[in-house]
């Protein structure tokens, strides 16, 4: 049954999105733990294939940015402190901005405001490369970027909010939200590999524009599918300027995304920096990117099946078990353990964004749920940015070993206070 169960899901994803049996083969001997029969029901549904595969191109520039940005800066300016500033400015004007344009889809949809991103994101982009390879004030790099991160189209949050209000059933929720969470990771494997590409034959700018004419190319197909089709708007029975952030209990998991969200910055940083010191800048995309396959094995082990404990305890676990992870990338100074250690390190990191998505929807109520998505989504990238930033800082007096260790030490802390500010879910 089991077997059936495989082949069915292989079929789907090879229609869906393409991946060939090849990629899927391996996952599926290497981790037996994984059921698929969820994962198969759900993508027999063909409005959310079809939206699954108008989703992907538009988001592949999550996976490509912060690292491209991070390097393309670093070769024009030859600071990591800089160029970690200039990646922090794009995803703080994404997080400014996200929220913003949740409270805007809630209201009146998405199409309008997925045309307008389609057309200023990309613009954005080209002129923050222009910005780099010319003569430019030294603040228009920060600006640039702050403006792409502005303008980056909403698609993630609005195929979330289109799940929530498709799935009513928390089981058939858990696994979209897991598929969807590694469909993300995927897009990590694949954009780092790209970046590392690009930085080793042409240059870390040249993925910079690939990610630009995805963001737009995507977006289009976006606009065309189903969650645009079938958006409903819903009802609002309050009105407040807080939004989600006046329903009890949201504030302190935004906190919590907050906390943990800033070992992801301070790991992207930490490996490039390993990277470059082992001689290979480069091979950071290649590392990234393996540790986003042990991501997104987890991720599909999680949604595979139900498991017992509160959301709050599983997430308090995760986030300890990933901070333990991180700390022992901080003593091996050999490539190969690294990736290796990084890979096993990576299995918690979909689940703990999984389990972060459920809290949201359990937490907001209908009328905020796309608003609620971009203030997680917005705190994940504010930490993102601030460990980003920490982590060039730190590099300006010490090695990627104090930097990983500080991922550790900040993920661990985040366990801490999802274990004592949470309300059981």
């Amino acid at each position: 049954m089991f077997h059936v169960e495989q082949e069915r899901l292989s079929v789907l994803l090879r229609r869906s999105i393409g991946v060939p049996r090849a990629t899927i083969a391996p996952l599926r001997r290497a981790f037996p733990v994984i059921s698929l029969s969820r994962y198969a029901a759900l993508l027999e549904r063909p409005e959310l294939r079809q939206t699954i595969v108008a989703s992907v191109i538009g988001r592949l520039p999550i996976g490509i940015l912060g690292l491209a940005i991070l390097l393309a800066t670093q070769a024009s300016s030859g600071s990591f402190g800089v160029a970690g500033a200039v990646a922090a400015s794009y995803l703080a004007g994404l997080a400014a901005m996200a929220p913003v344009l949740g409270r805007l889809i809630d209201r009146a949809g998405p199409r309008r405001l997925l045309a307008v991103c389609a057309g200023v994101f990309p613009t954005a982009l080209i002129a923050l490369v222009a910005a780099l390879r010319l003569d430019a004030p030294t603040w228009a790099p920060f600006l640039l970027a702050a403006i792409s991160g502005a303008a980056f189209p909403p698609i993630t949050v609005s195929l979330r909010t289109y799940m929530r209000q498709r799935l009513a059933d928390d089981a058939q929720l858990a696994t979209a939200y897991s598929l969807e969470s590694v469909l993300i990771e995927v897009i990590f494997i694949v954009g780092p590999v790209l970046v590392a590409f690009f930085a080793a034959y042409l240059s870390a700018a040249a993925a910079v524009l690939f990610a630009a004419a995805c963001g737009l190319i995507g977006t289009v197909l976006f606009l065309r599918s189903p969650v645009i089709a079938h958006w409903r708007v819903a009802q609002r029975t309050v009105a407040g300027i807080l939004g989600p952030l006046s329903v009890r209990g949201f504030p302190p998991l935004l906190l919590v995304i907050l906390a943990y969200s800033g070992a992801f910055g301070l790991l992207e940083i930490g490996v490039t920096a390993f990277a470059t010191e082992s001689g290979s800048p480069a091979l950071a995309g290649v590392i990234l990117g393996l540790m986003s396959v042990g991501s997104a094995a987890g991720g599909l082990a999680y949604g595979s099946r139900s498991w017992r404990p509160p959301l709050t305890r599983q997430f308090a676990l995760m986030l300890f078990l990933m901070g333990a992870g991180l700390a022992a990338l901080a003593y091996v100074a050999n490539a190969a353990v690294f990736t290796i250690l990084g890979i096993v390190a990576g299995i918690v990191m979909a689940p703990a964004l999984i389990i972060q998505s459920m809290l949201v929807a359990k937490t907001a109520p209908a009328q905020y749920a796309t608003e609620a998505f971009t203030w997680s989504t917005s705190c994940l990238l504010v930490g993102v940015g601030l460990g980003l930033t920490l982590g060039g800082l730190i590099l300006e007096r010490a090695d990627s070993s104090a930097v990983l260790i500080s991922a550790g030490l900040v993920s661990a802390g985040a366990a801490l206070l999802a274990s004592v500010s949470l309300r059981a879910n």
